[in-house]
């Protein structure tokens, strides 16, 4: 069997000083590596603002036609969302395919989606970015399309043509829409029915790739996928754990976020990122061991508060101790140091957990008397119970009694 050809790739890059251009490459280099490519080049054009064009100017992109040329590559990836016109005029002077920055985004999110939502979220998010690109751009739509290399390549919508196209386009988008709505409802009525039940969640939310899913299968041994790659986890995963004061909690997984995240997925996955608006604790994962983990969790931070989160009590949980020096960090009850890989940190994280959740009950050394049996199973059924001790007046029990019962309990405290 002939050996994989590498799909070699160039970002692109114009900077006008609007982010910081060395950063959002790096990042973009993170993205092309998720979905199989071998960077062999970055360009990094300074402008006062794109090209309406060609992003970078005819000059550059003759150029860049060159180098690319040179250097046998297979893509360019833009490190912005090209309008059609721009892509159209890029692709008559480069002698190799072309994507952006979003369409390589929905290509990684198409590869790792795994739930009939995740699927249907990622479908729509790329109709609505393909329908107003296909003027001007014929019959090959898939920016990825066409790839033998075995790493990039066509995922989810796939090519259109024009003359057809665009009709079907907004008849599927309505269906989506339509399918998406009714998982809405239904993921509406789980969160009634926790509401009502009085289970308690906590959301895992942080910068894609700073541990989320790593944290969950260590708290939980919920086997959610964890790799080092961007965006290896889309759907939700949600496990129950037990917390140190005898209470469970519902630890939730949500997708990573991600500086310049395309407006379409952010709606699409909006029922994803609703989770936490939802929970009654929000742990804010981020990497400590990176250099611009705290303007990832200026990112994270920006994007609760649009999905009204201000009110929701907040741990800042700072993973990957392991890889850096810590001596230096101040931690207190909202603010705990971990390494979700070797479980440092844990039973702190556990601990600052209970002490952020609303207070659902209470820890009581009850006498129940021998008389009062049905009490005593409301307790076991519903509470926690630590230890039991039959003396000469009835039941010693030590349980976390649940705050519906303290009324009933209370009068038979220790």
């Amino acid at each position: 069997m002939p050996e994989k050809k590498e799909t070699k790739v160039i970002l692109v890059c114009a900077d006008t000083g609007e982010y910081d251009a060395e950063s959002s490459l790096d990042e973009l280099s993170e993205l092309a590596k998720t979905a199989g490519a071998v960077v062999i080049g970055k360009v990094t054009q300074k402008r006062e603002s794109p090209d309406n064009a060609t992003y970078i100017g005819s000059g550059r992109l003759a150029e860049l036609a060159g180098e690319a040329e040179a250097l046998e590559a297979d893509f360019v990836i833009f490190d912005t969302d090209l309008s059609a016109v721009q892509m159209k005029n890029i692709e008559k002077v480069l002698p190799c395919k072309i994507i952006d920055r979003t369409t390589l985004i929905l290509d990684i999110f198409a590869t790792n989606a795994v739930t009939a939502e995740g699927r249907l979220q990622v479908e729509l998010a790329q109709y609505k970015y393909m329908l107003p690109r296909l003027h001007g751009k014929g019959a090959e739509m898939s920016r990825l399309g066409g790839s033998s290399s075995g790493g990039l390549r066509a995922r989810g919508a796939g090519e259109t043509k024009l003359e057809t196209d665009k009709r079907h386009i907004r008849r599927r988008i309505h269906a989506l829409e339509a399918e998406l709505e009714e998982l809405q409802k239904r993921r509406d009525r789980h969160r009634a029915r926790r509401k009502k039940d009085n289970i308690l969640t906590a959301a895992i939310v942080g910068y894609t790739n700073v541990g989320k899913s790593t944290l969950l299968n260590y708290l939980t041994e919920a086997g959610v996928l964890a790799e080092d790659k961007l965006f290896a986890t889309l759907d939700i995963t949600s496990r129950a754990i037990k917390l140190p004061d005898g209470r469970s909690v519902t630890i939730i997984d949500t997708v990573g976020l991600l500086r310049r995240l395309p407006h379409n997925l952010v709606e699409s996955f909006k029922s994803t990122l609703e989770e936490a608006s939802n929970s009654d604790l929000i742990i804010n994962l981020i990497d400590i061991s990176n250099a611009e983990g705290y303007e990832q969790s200026l990112v994270t931070a920006k994007t609760l508060d649009e999905l009204g989160c201000g009110d929701i009590p907040r741990i800042d949980v700072l993973n990957k101790c392991d890889k850096v020096d810590v001596s230096d960090i101040v931690t207190d009850k909202n603010t705990v140091l971990i390494s979700a890989k070797t479980g440092f940190g844990i039973t702190e994280l556990l601990t600052a957990i209970s002490d952020n959740l609303p207070i659902t009950g209470k820890r009581f050394k009850s006498v129940i008397p021998y008389s009062e049996t049905a009490l005593l199973s409301r307790i076991r059924e519903n509470g926690t119970v630590y230890s039991e001790e039959y003396e000469a007046d009835g039941t010693l029990i030590d349980a976390f009694v649940d705050i519906k019962m303290i009324h009933e309990v209370i009068g038979y405290s220790v």
